[in-house]
């Protein structure tokens, strides 16, 4: 038997030392501690991976502080889960709780019992991440209605394309020759027109 550990942070979260204090605390060497920088979107990372295809065999035991950094997807938790304990025939032990320790639970109530705390709590943590996305999709959907742009800010019309334009309008001017004189593609050219023809503030209107 032995102890392996994973921490998984994202990108821009600086706490693994949290997760190293207590997988070294329970017992599991900092040589056998593998990491992610990455996103708990789904299960396609460097540091896992060798931990679960390579490293970890029948009868280890990996640790891992709270369900959550084991990973965020609902199915693919389960189907994790079951891999590691069934496939592998290795132990899962989450410090954060206790009753997700398979060493204990090796009986077919306890076992029941693990795989409706893990069902419930891996559901728990894909509704939250759901509804976060939810609500910054709504947010940002308010934002647009309000008229607050994203991304890039956008060019200015140049202000040498508005006699131009006007003259395209009223036929004294074709859109070639306007395209040549200002260097442009016929598709910028028409950008342009929509972004006059569009501007809340347009003389043209």
């Amino acid at each position: 038997m032995k102890l392996y550990g994973y921490v998984r942070v994202s990108t821009r979260e600086q706490n693994e030392c949290r997760q190293y204090i207590a997988l070294t605390e329970f017992g599991v060497k900092l040589c056998d501690i593998y990491m992610d920088k990455q996103s708990g979107k789904d299960f396609n990372r460097k540091q896992y991976r060798e931990l679960i295809y390579k490293k970890l065999k029948s009868k280890d035991v990996l640790v891992i502080k709270s369900i959550d950094r084991l990973g965020r997807n609902y199915e693919e938790i389960l189907t994790e889960w079951k891999h590691i304990t069934n496939e592998i025939e290795a132990d899962i032990v989450v410090l954060d709780m206790p009753i997700l320790d398979t060493r204990r639970n090796n009986d077919l109530t306890g076992t029941l019992i693990s795989d409706i705390v893990l069902q419930i709590l891996s559901y728990v943590a894909q509704n939250e991440r759901e509804n976060i996305s939810q609500r910054q999709a709504e947010g940002i959907a308010l934002a647009k209605a309000r008229g607050v742009r994203f991304g890039r800010p956008r060019k200015p019309v140049p202000p040498v394309f508005f006699p131009l334009y006007r003259k395209w309008k009223n036929k004294e001017m074709c859109r070639k020759d306007i395209e040549n004189e200002l260097g442009i593609s016929k598709m910028k050219f028409y950008r342009l027109v929509k972004m006059v023809e569009t501007s809340s503030t347009s003389i043209f209107k």
